[in-house]
């Protein structure tokens, strides 16, 4: 079944409707006649992939054709590697809600399997890009592999397009700065803590989805309530505490996390995750939220006593009003 999702396109006028589809599962929607493909990974969703994207977008609007992302589920890595699976810095249903806020016409999900992972780089070509969409042109990155073994590149994918009638095209490596932009370099960041730099290679916070559950109810013990957040998310930052910013429904408020296992209480804990929120009175039980990560303020520490507990996280908060007070919500 063909999984359908009506929305809104700012750069287009009106409202459009994004296709998901799966292979082997699927057959490609009658309305994809001409195919202008992104292919990658997209874990994160970074400027790179941005502009693998914005390139795919654009050449098929020239040529009035679709513009589609292909990625993969699971990471093949799961399946090639899985001994050395690096945390992802998205679940599927994140990065599939990502793509089809970008302005793409559809998204196709080859599901990866051990069998998928044999099948030679020209296989691939054949059976995903030739016979199930029909591509007119391939967008790739600049270290694109594929197949078995990661033995087919781009080369080979320009070789192959010329035989079966589509173009292959590929984007420079995205700088920023003096960085290249990759998912390695920004998950490397993110678990050193160094969240804003993150960011800066993402082109927006690096966020995590859950699910408000009950805590320990340690924070209303010192005064500060909190909301203790169950995530599927693979990759947190390393513990301490962070200023944040919390999406609930469409408002979006700022806040300060602690990421951790409150060694004031407890020093076994299990680790945590606790936020709370600046001037909202509100029960957020069960409530689903977006948790932003925008810049680390301190490690996490052992205090003497609550008071003293409670002393520092006023600090913390007036040092993450300070922040918010010069950045733009």
């Amino acid at each position: 079944m063909i999984h359908q999702v009506s929305q809104h396109d700012s750069l287009r006028d009106g409202l459009i409707t994004v296709s998901i589809i799966h292979f082997p599962d699927n057959s490609k929607p009658v309305h994809w006649d001409r195919i202008v493909l992104a292919v990658g990974n997209f874990d994160g969703l970074h400027r790179g992939h941005t502009k693998i994207l914005e390139c795919a977008r654009q050449s098929a609007d020239r040529q009035h054709a679709r513009a589609i992302a292909l990625t993969f589920d699971p990471h093949p890595s799961r399946i090639v590697r899985p001994d050395k699976v690096p945390a992802a810095l998205m679940t599927m249903e994140q990065k599939t809600k990502a793509l089809m806020q970008v302005g793409l016409d559809g998204i196709a999900v080859v599901r990866f399997t051990k069998e998928l992972s044999q099948w030679s780089p020209e296989l691939f070509i054949r059976k995903v890009l030739v016979d199930w969409l029909q591509v007119v042109e391939v967008w790739v990155g600049v270290n694109f592999l594929f197949g078995k073994n990661r033995s087919g590149n781009f080369s080979l994918l320009r070789v192959e397009g010329e035989k079966h009638g589509f173009q292959a095209e590929k984007i420079d490596a995205v700088r920023y700065r003096d960085f290249v932009v990759s998912s390695t370099r920004v998950r490397r960041l993110i678990t050193e803590g160094r969240v804003d730099e993150a960011s800066a290679l993402l082109g927006k916070h690096y966020f995590i989805d859950g699910i408000v559950v009950h805590g320990s109810g340690r924070g209303q013990e010192v005064g500060v309530a909190t909301a203790n957040l169950e995530t599927a998310n693979e990759l947190l930052p390393p513990n301490g505490v962070y200023a944040t910013m919390v999406r609930i429904d469409e408002a979006v408020h700022a806040s300060i996390t602690n990421i951790g296992v409150r060694p004031t209480f407890d020093r076994q804990g299990d680790r945590a995750i606790e936020t709370h929120i600046f001037d909202l009175n509100q029960d957020l039980y069960t409530k689903e939220l977006q948790l932003s990560f925008v810049q680390r303020l301190r490690d996490e520490r052992h205090f003497s006593d609550s008071s003293s507990l409670r002393a520092q996280i006023d600090a913390d908060c007036r040092e993450a009003r300070t922040l918010f007070g010069r950045l733009s919500l």
